[in-house]
């Protein structure tokens, strides 16, 4: 199990499915620290520890991150392949949370590296049961690797 301390990167430029977001974490008792970025090119600044993320006491690398695909400046799947082209990412869970049921965006994220790829759910009640479900999966059962056992 991974404790509390493990931080989680939302990656979603829609202000309201950020509030949804933080609101349904919070019912569903995920306790861990969350850092929003708003874009793909904040979430490359977040995860390169640049610009106002540059203090990495103040902004760990992620455990999981939770990825929109259709985003501002840099698209999801670019930001996805640039965390599996890190080694001191290789164990960073992402889960691409986006409203795209193409095929072609699963298979591409698939082949990309992502761990899981989730629809958005249309109802919050909906959004409530899928992060329990992350939650109980991911941060409960799921076994970290090395760089995460210790968290």
């Amino acid at each position: 199990m991974v404790t509390a301390h493990a931080t989680i990167l939302l990656v979603e430029d829609d202000p309201n499915d950020v509030l949804f977001m933080k609101t349904a974490l919070e019912a569903a008792g995920v306790e861990n620290p969350l850092f929003v970025a708003n874009n793909g090119r904040e979430a490359l600044a977040y995860l390169n520890g640049t610009g106002k993320f540059s203090e990495r006491s103040r902004h760990p690398l992620p455990y999981l991150v939770l990825l929109d695909l259709k985003l501002p400046y840099v698209m999801g799947l670019d930001v996805l392949k640039a965390v599996r082209e890190r080694p001191d990412l290789n164990s960073t869970i992402v889960i691409v949370l986006t409203a795209s049921t193409n095929a072609a965006d699963v298979e591409t994220a698939y082949r990309l590296g992502a761990n899981a790829y989730l629809v958005k759910p249309s109802s919050f009640e909906k959004l409530k049961v899928l992060i329990r479900s992350v939650k109980e999966f991911w941060l409960v059962q799921n076994q970290p690797s090395a760089p995460f056992s210790d968290l």
